[in-house]
């Protein structure tokens, strides 16, 4: 295996049970994901986040997953079972969710929730993790963090609180992080100081970096892969750079759909879909 290849997925497909039959989510997708920032990008129900947490296996028991193949750093992610998986989940693999306000337990305050990420992989005094979270805490820049290692989650903006899931991810030091659209319940400047707060981190340490998310354009600019996902299947994988030379008629339509500073007079386009761009795959 190519050493710089953390994650390689091969032909996956990911259904659902329901009364009219199997919802079919994610459907025969291929990628592979190295030691860069790679962006997933989708309108809502794509089937990029179910992508995501199909490769950590935390979709519910009646999701029907199947691949050729889901092997991180050489290890086939397919016949791991649950107690193996989740010794990969923080030291291999971690995952930033949407909302820190459902993903953090409000009835313990947020230092001891980092603490015991850290030390369910490592086995660590208490001092020892007290110490790694409070670095922690100022490496993804929150101001005086011994005073918010005190605080319970529903004392913390949700910023910070962006900051802190980041912070607990990031304390076992993964090799791969995906980040299901951490920016789109923050305003403008604090997106640009979690996604600074990213760059920073994934730099630092020689990762891997799944970002989903709807934005097009901040995927472009903060990416250096994008992968474009329609209805489940993959519509192109093109580099960042070339992302505005794309040919596909999907990536065009959503170019086309966004708002240009310098403004026009003229109504922005209504994407218009097509049944074709589920037979082909484009790769620029």
């Amino acid at each position: 295996m190519d050493t710089e290849t953390l994650l390689k997925v091969k032909n996956l497909n990911v259904s659902f049970p329901s009364p009219k039959g199997d919802i079919h989510a994610v459907k025969n997708i291929s990628f592979s994901i190295g030691k860069k920032k790679v962006g997933i990008v989708g309108e809502s129900g794509s089937g990029k986040s179910v992508s995501g947490r199909a490769v950590l296996k935390l979709l519910p028991p009646y999701a029907r997953i199947k691949a050729d193949r889901i092997e991180f750093m050489g290890e086939n992610i397919l016949k791991k079972t649950e107690k193996e998986m989740r010794k990969i989940r923080g030291t291999g693999i971690s995952m930033v969710m949407q909302d820190p306000k459902y993903s953090l337990n409000p009835v313990r305050s947020v230092g001891r929730q980092i603490e015991e990420a850290y030390q369910a992989h490592r086995s660590v005094s208490k001092k020892e993790a007290k110490k790694r979270t409070i670095d922690m805490l100022e490496a993804v820049k929150i101001r005086d963090p011994e005073r918010v290692y005190k605080l319970y989650p529903h004392e913390v903006s949700g910023g910070m609180g962006q900051r802190i899931m980041i912070a607990m991810m990031m304390i076992p030091e993964p090799s791969l992080l995906i980040a299901d659209e951490p920016t789109s319940a923050l305003d403008v400047t604090i997106q640009l100081q979690v996604l600074a707060i990213l760059d920073d981190l994934v730099s630092q340490k020689g990762m891997g970096l799944i970002f989903i998310s709807h934005d097009l354009e901040l995927v472009s600019s903060f990416c250096d892969e994008v992968i474009i996902m329609y209805a489940g299947q993959i519509m192109e994988i093109c580099s960042a750079a070339n992302l505005h030379k794309s040919i596909h008629p999907y990536t065009r339509g959503l170019l086309n759909c966004l708002p240009k500073i310098q403004g026009n007079a003229d109504f922005l386009p209504v994407l218009e879909r097509d049944d074709a761009w589920l037979t082909d795959s484009f790769t620029i």
